[in-house]
């Protein structure tokens, strides 16, 4: 059932795109932005989606901020890509939008699907003035200097460092880096619903950190192919991650345990909510 949602959230995102910048004049930014937002899992969006559709919102309210944290994400990855950032050169299976267009048109696209995520999530039918308020204001939290901008400054810092960092830090780093986006989109449909965000919260928190690791495990184990981009970056960089801390092993074990962590939290919701403990298990058995 994950998986077939998983494609659907991706496909009603893909058509909410596709009919949102079908308004837009078709110059060279807009294909830019249009060129960064295809591909891609769609999971965050995904999580927005079937987090709602746990407190009764459906598609047609639940899609405004569902491709709202798919643009911001995107936003992200272009201006990740940057040769002054981690400079690479594929993504999701193509090159990147500076290798594309150039630098230049880069920083734009990513400036103009930042924007985007806002307008999406302010827009009249994402619901009630006051719920789309918490939710730009969450948002903005999330990707900021509170949330990813900021674990993308740790990250960046500690590249320069005179010691590589501590577990904690590692996971105050990537908390912000990668987990206030996944967090903000678990949350969102109970926030839709103006719920207690609670359940939502502790499960998305637990399965923001597995994603990590995950992911540090398949930067060294991945086929480049399959993730669709470079790997084994962090060991060229000599950052340290949660498998040179801990060990392939231990990593894995430790992401296991936060799955764990993740579906636990979903107890409230009962079986409505397997659909949700299927998506945190397939996080650590992604290949990509």
């Amino acid at each position: 059932m994950f998986h077939d949602r998983l494609a659907d959230a991706a496909h009603r995102i893909q058509s909410g795109f596709d009919s949102v910048l079908g308004g837009f004049d078709p110059v060279p930014v807009v294909e830019g932005m249009r060129y960064a937002l295809k591909g891609g899992k769609g999971l965050r969006g995904f999580l927005v989606l079937e987090s709602a559709r746990l407190h009764g919102i459906g598609p047609e309210q639940a899609i405004w901020p569902a491709t709202a944290i798919e643009a911001l994400h995107a936003y992200s990855l272009v201006h990740d890509d940057l040769p002054c950032m981690d400079d690479d050169d594929l993504r999701r299976g193509r090159p990147t939008v500076h290798v594309t267009w150039g630098e230049g048109a880069a920083v734009l696209v990513g400036d103009a699907l930042q924007s985007l995520a806002f307008e999406l999530v302010s827009h009249p039918d994402c619901g009630p003035a006051e719920v789309r308020a918490e939710l730009a204001l969450t948002l903005a939290r999330a990707a900021g200097a509170r949330g990813m901008v900021l674990g993308q400054a740790l990250d960046m810092a500690a590249e320069t460092a005179e010691r590589p960092l501590t577990l904690a830090e590692i996971t105050a780093l990537q908390a912000g880096k990668t987990g206030a986006l996944i967090e903000w989109s678990a949350c969102a449909g109970a926030r839709l619903a103006q719920a207690d965000i609670t359940p939502l919260r502790d499960y998305s928190r637990a399965l923001g950190l597995a994603f990590q690791i995950a992911d540090d495990i398949l930067d060294v184990e991945g086929d480049a192919e399959k993730a669709g981009k470079r790997l084994q970056k962090d060991a060229e960089a000599g950052k340290a991650t949660f498998v040179s801390l801990l060990g392939i092993d231990a990593a894995r074990a430790r992401a296991t345990d936060l799955i764990a962590e993740a579906c636990a939290a979903l107890a409230p919701y009962g079986t409505k909510a397997e659909t949700l403990r299927e998506a945190a298990r397939f996080v650590i058995s992604r290949e990509n």
